[in-house]
């Protein structure tokens, strides 16, 4: 999250310290096996159950959104880490799990329902059992994205601080103190995977008593013939479930597999959980008879809420924070930094609510903006990453508009009858989405809550109520 938001804060001119308690990613993003999808772990029966469709809805929209978002970076600018599109399968462990299957065809009505990307198979690669395929997934080498963002951020004005532990926020907001050094800043975010509390209590003890609770998860690396495994995203239905892929590591091909999940300090032989980690995915590969060689084991901590969704926002004045990104750590750390630019820009985010720190539990229908606005998170960030349609103000014609990107910026550009430019802010005053140039009408028009505006930027219809701004 911190480099990420780093990266993003210093694209929007804004001047960032990034401070890290030992070495960047030596923590649990450098453990994590980057699993990138926007399917959180408890499913989507239960995440419509909690939430209601319109909030499950968003939240994958949200995931699909930060997933965009990476994949924005890496080829803006050609991060070598892997990045691969393949697809992912939520499968039974074998076919006598009759739970399993309940609720594999139950999550395949929701998915129906809500118009997701997904079906119901009868065999899955490589297992061969029932399952729900969700193609358009992703899988990275997460040290090489970080490092590749780093060398990004060298040629910023952002500074890079490492064996830098932040010890005291002060009453302020404005004042991190770190050893004999303090730093001031206009806004603090607290990227850290478990949020810290500094002297001055950043977030109630109760948040971290109540609502979020540490999982140690374990996994084994074994290094495998190349293809021998498809090169997909595996998770099973079990609870604590198990996860699979490949990652090509020089001239090996290492099979990743993790499980074995357990509240963090209540297992004693956690010798015993490597041992029948390791039993399952040797079982496993002898059923295909794959040749391997365990080559590595480790562990990470993942956070777990009481709802199942992140935290993610402010949690006092000035400070911002996110966690509870459950297994999907790399997907809702994008996710948080790209909430932490808006928070931090003073733009609105369609996911403030939803993922607020303080949100009670939420079910069913009790997201009325969301029920109304359910185009609303999808458009604002997917408009946001979306390609311009232009880079020159040459490729418009007398009459047309379009959405160019001029020296790093997108805005909504117009040449009216005379040959005249005119050039506007992209961004919709109501709520921040983008427009969109109609063309038979010669507007702008919001994809989100349907505000229009002359081709000239003044308002047509609301909720808007100012005009685009002129550029």
């Amino acid at each position: 999250m911190g480099v990420t938001a780093a990266h993003l804060l210093s694209q929007e001119g804004k001047k960032v310290a990034l401070i890290e308690r030992d070495k960047i990613a030596s923590g649990d993003t450098g453990y994590t096996t980057a699993h990138l999808t926007p399917l959180m772990d408890m499913g989507l029966t239960a995440m419509v159950k909690t939430f209601g469709e319109d909030g499950a809805r968003a939240l994958w929209d949200a995931g699909e959104a930060a997933i965009d978002q990476v994949h924005e970076i890496v080829a803006g600018y050609g991060i070598d880490c892997d990045l691969s599109t393949i697809p992912g399968y939520l499968h039974l462990p074998d076919a006598s799990d009759n739970d399993g299957m309940e609720r594999l065809h139950s999550d395949a009505e929701v998915a129906a329902r809500l118009d997701l990307p997904a079906r119901l198979i009868e065999h899955t690669p490589f297992f061969r059992t029932l399952g729900i395929r969700f193609p358009n997934q992703r899988r990275f080498h997460p040290t090489k994205y970080i490092a590749g963002l780093l060398k990004q951020l060298e040629k910023t004005d952002c500074m890079v601080f490492e064996d830098t532990k932040a010890e005291e926020f002060t009453d302020d907001g404005h004042t991190v103190k770190a050893g004999n050094f303090q730093i001031h800043a206009e806004n603090v975010i607290v990227a850290t995977h478990t949020p810290i509390m500094g002297n001055s209590g950043v977030m109630s003890a109760t948040l971290f008593q109540t609502k979020i609770y540490p999982y140690t998860s374990y996994v084994i690396g074994a290094e495998v013939a190349s293809h021998a495994i498809p090169d997909c995203l595996f998770w099973d239905t079990l609870d604590p479930f198990h996860y699979l892929r490949i990652q090509n590591h020089g001239n090996s091909t290492i099979a990743i597999y993790g499980g074995g999940d357990h509240k963090t300090g209540q297992v004693e032989d956690t010798e015993a959980v490597y041992a029948d980690l390791q039993r399952d995915l040797e079982r496993l590969l002898n059923k295909h008879d794959v040749e391997r060689k365990i080559v590595s084991r480790w562990s990470g901590q993942v956070i777990e809420t009481n709802d199942g969704a992140p935290f993610i926002g402010e949690i006092a004045d000035h400070q911002f924070a996110g966690t509870g990104f459950s297994g999907n750590g790399m997907t809702f750390a994008t996710l948080a930094a790209m909430m932490a630019r808006d928070w931090a820009m003073g733009k609105k985010n369609p996911w403030s609510d939803l993922l607020s720190p303080s949100r009670k539990k939420l079910f069913g229908g009790t997201l009325d903006y969301l029920a109304e606005n359910i185009d609303f998170p999808y458009y604002m960030v997917r408009d946001r990453l979306r390609a311009s349609e232009g880079t020159s103000l040459t490729e418009l014609n007398v009459g047309e508009g379009k959405i160019l990107k001029l020296d790093g910026e997108r805005f909504a550009v117009y040449r009216d009858p005379g040959g005249e430019i005119v050039k506007l802010s992209a961004v919709c005053t109501h709520l921040g989405c983008l427009v969109n140039w109609n063309d038979a009408d010669k507007s702008w028009d919001c994809p989100c809550h349907g505000s229009r505006f002359h081709a000239t930027g003044e308002v047509m219809a609301g909720p808007a109520e100012s005009a685009l701004e002129r550029k």
